[in-house]
């Protein structure tokens, strides 16, 4: 036969969700208990009470005055960058229109040069032909 204590045994375990109402019961509870057993007053108490919140409220302001700072620095990095970028293209733009105004004046030069050697070439055949016009006839 079995003994009592070979007997199997179920255990049942609820998962009640994390546990938050629990932790949250818990800390009221422990500082309930320390005021009831601090050494202070309640004027004390309350006293040091305000003199935390205003502690935690200028080391607050601090950090978001330092965190303002850090983004304005950022901002002002951008600004410089874009102006410089800004800058650049703006020369950029600049130069390519002076090297298109300067390729159309040598391309009009050159198509000047070209019609005048054209008329030169037209008017000494012409000139050719007229020559060659009066010898037949003489």
């Amino acid at each position: 036969m079995r003994d009592s204590d070979e007997v199997p045994y179920i255990v049942i375990d609820r998962d009640s969700g994390g546990g938050v109402g629990s932790f949250l019961l818990g800390a009221m509870v422990g500082a309930g208990l320390a005021l009831l057993f601090a050494p202070k007053t309640g004027e004390e108490t309350q006293e040091e009470l305000k003199e935390q919140a205003k502690k935690l409220r200028e080391l607050a302001e601090e950090r978001v005055r330092d965190a303002q700072k850090q983004l304005e620095g950022r901002l002002d990095e951008a600004r410089d960058g874009v102006a410089a970028r800004y800058d650049e293209v703006r020369d950029a733009v600049q130069a390519g229109r002076s090297a298109a105004v300067e390729a159309r004046t040598e391309l009009e030069d050159r198509l000047e040069r070209s019609k005048s050697a054209y008329r030169a070439g037209v008017s000494a055949a012409r000139e050719t032909v007229g020559a060659g016009a009066e010898e037949a006839v003489d």
